[in-house]
């Protein structure tokens, strides 16, 4: 697959600078922000399995640490900064604002990809900066930790679950209920919490892709900032 631009980049985030790896494809029709959670980072096999399938399929992606690598270390044993979802979505801000100022991608239509915890640091994001965001995707996600940014949220939102991640399912119907955009719950059969069974991650990524595509291209409606 040529690349146009593939590489790491540093994003600054206030009194912090964040690490990433920015990949763009020749022609990309869109830009799909990762928003990694529960101690997860831009090396996430799971993550970068999708964002291959998703530069394959036309998108530029960011994958970025929301943590910086002492934090990281810190929450490995203690856990404190996973569950700050205000911290991670004002980071994830901070990202969305890097990405809309670069001349590489400052045209291109942005999505948000989040996991885990990551996924409601996406939805408060995407509530943030409705002028930005067009799509958000979650996998295995926890959007009931956005709180009350889940009837903020204008931008159109998959949520994919596991369909043995019982309790995730119910805690995704819950938010669901809450989102007043257009939404979607989508459960992967015989899945679990990490979508590590056969065939599981790429039905995830299946459904993402179709998702940013229809939601990503130009005839899609733009909130108002």
């Amino acid at each position: 697959m040529a690349m146009l631009d593939s590489r790491d980049v540093t994003v600054p985030a206030g009194a912090v600078a964040l690490q990433g790896a920015l990949a763009i494809p020749v022609g990309a029709r869109g830009l799909i922000v990762f928003a990694h959670g529960s101690g997860s980072s831009r090396f996430s096999p799971r993550n970068r399995n999708v964002a291959r399938a998703l530069n394959v399929a036309g998108f530029a992606t960011l994958l970025i640490d929301l943590l910086t690598a002492p934090e990281n270390a810190r929450d490995a044993s203690t856990a404190e900064f996973r569950f700050d979802i205000p911290l991670l979505a004002r980071r994830l801000v901070f990202a969305l604002g890097w990405a809309s100022s670069q001349p590489a991608t400052r045209t291109l239509p942005i999505g948000l990809f989040g996991a885990s915890t990551g996924a409601a640091a996406a939805l408060i994001a995407a509530a943030t900066r409705p002028g930005l965001v067009r799509a958000v995707v979650s996998r295995g996600g926890r959007p009931d930790l956005a709180g009350a940014a889940l009837e903020e949220v204008s931008a159109p939102t998959l949520l994919i679950v596991g369909g043995d991640d019982v309790q995730v399912i119910t805690l995704n119907r819950q938010a669901a209920r809450r989102l007043r955009c257009a939404h979607e719950l989508a459960i992967v059969a015989g899945a679990t919490h990490l979508f590590e069974e056969w065939g599981a991650l790429d039905r995830v990524t299946e459904l993402a892709t179709n998702w940013f595509q229809h939601y990503l291209s130009e005839q899609a409606p733009l909130a108002a900032a």
